[in-house]
């Protein structure tokens, strides 16, 4: 949530950040709210001081043993004025925090300005994508030739998009999962935590998935709860409507879920294999900072998560994404986006963003500097540290062999009791 004292004392710079994130005219009705709240502060302001000035001439003139019962009608009615405009300013506030909850982070000064994907700026690259002496196949294909991924048989279950992973292809997925876990805790220095999978709807909120985006989540059905979409949730909301001793910090986060999302706005992309399910395995990594580091952390996440990419030794490249492509609560992201040969380009595998303080206004996420200042909102930061579905995707399409079988990165092999090629 943005600051709404920063709003009014820099309503043009913000009405022009929103405009690069194509959102032109976003502040209108804050605006005229706010002027309107304005103009309701100063009438009720107006009342207290005309309240106060006859209640002290009643007094006198109950002091004198005169008639005060006019004065005192008139104290009565201004009263009854001040009450309704307090409830018209209420009404007012309550809508001033729907808008805000409804607009986004503003880009910070780094971001290219642009209206969608195609003004995104790739910053480096890392490998080569393996040229074959065959035609490669797709993931989609790949799986249930190996008998370890079953779309059919998840479609009988639970609908589309949603797979069952059978034999080595489960095996492959948990051994991705305690691979990104083991790295992240015992290299990178990431505390692990095991959270719910369900959160409450303040949350959500908190980090910006409510109210904008309901139709994506899962929610329980007549409980104000919803599946997680991700790990950075419940991690960031870990210390919601908390003061944290600036000593403590930062903290490093990172968690395994599964994830659930019904892509509501996905509109028919990546219909095939695993890249966009319903259901998916994730590791998060998620950073709670001091306002002065959050950049520099945001530096060090997107390469704590390129790390486990480069000892799988996948090809992939980093994304600086433009203020048209970014998300919701984000005000700078890095993606990272691994080499399918199915696409033959580049797909999303990570998304590593500094959110600045915008959650931590929503969640309440607050901080009492080192050296004694003034308590101050946190900065958070998240990325997926990876996806393990699109991770699995990849190591199939990248490591196939001509026969259909699919060679086990190296790193991976301890985690698969050694196997060293996955064959039907």
């Amino acid at each position: 949530m943005l600051d709404a004292k920063m709003i009014r004392a820099n309503h043009e710079k913000v009405e022009q950040a929103l405009r690069n994130r194509n959102m032109p005219g976003a502040l209108d009705n804050f605006l005229r709210l706010d002027e309107e709240r304005r103009k309701l502060l100063t009438q009720v302001e107006a009342g207290k001081n005309y309240r106060n000035k006859t209640s002290q001439e009643v007094g006198e003139l109950k002091k004198q043993g005169r008639n005060a019962d006019e004065l005192m009608e008139k104290v009565r009615s201004v009263s009854q004025e001040i009450k309704e405009l307090d409830d018209k300013i209420k009404l007012v506030e309550a809508d001033l925090d729907k808008i805000l909850l409804n607009i986004p982070n503003l880009p910070h000064e780094s971001v290219p300005v642009g209206e969608d994907e195609h003004s995104n700026i790739e910053v480096r690259r890392w490998g080569e994508p393996r040229h074959f002496d065959f035609e490669p196949q797709a993931h989609w294909d790949i799986g249930p030739g190996l008998d370890i991924l079953d779309f059919e048989r998840a479609a009988k279950l639970s609908g589309a998009r949603f797979t069952v992973y059978k034999g080595m292809g489960a095996r492959l997925e948990r051994a991705v999962i305690n691979f990104y876990l083991d790295t992240h805790t015992m290299q990178n220095g990431y505390r692990e935590i095991f959270p719910p999978f369900m959160v409450n709807a303040e949350c959500m909120l908190g980090t910006g998935q409510l109210p904008k985006f309901a139709e994506d989540m899962f929610k329980i059905e007549g409980r104000e709860m919803y599946m997680v979409p991700t790990a950075e949730v419940p991690l960031t909301n870990l210390y919601r409507e908390e003061i944290i001793d600036g000593r403590e910090l930062p903290f490093y986060l990172t968690a395994y879920t599964a994830c659930f999302r019904a892509e509501a706005g996905s509109h028919g992309r990546d219909t095939r294999g695993i890249i966009r399910q319903h259901q998916f395995n994730k590791v998060e990594l998620v950073k709670i900072v001091d306002a002065e580091s959050s950049y520099e952390e945001l530096e060090k996440l997107t390469a704590d998560a390129e790390k486990v990419l480069q000892l799988l030794e996948l090809p992939y490249r980093a994304v600086l994404l433009s203020t048209g492509d970014m998300g919701f609560s984000s005000a700078k992201t890095y993606d990272l986006e691994v080499w399918m040969p199915s696409y033959n380009e580049y797909k999303e595998i990570s998304s590593c963003s500094n959110c600045e303080d915008f959650q931590a206004r929503r969640a309440n996420i607050r901080y009492r500097p080192a050296d004694g200042g003034k308590v101050r909102y946190a900065h958070t930061l998240n990325g997926s540290g990876v996806a393990i579905g699109r991770t699995v995707a990849a190591i199939m399409e990248n490591y196939q062999q001509q026969d259909g079988s699919v060679v086990v990165p190296k790193i991976l092999r301890p985690y698969m009791g050694g196997l060293e090629v996955i064959k039907k």
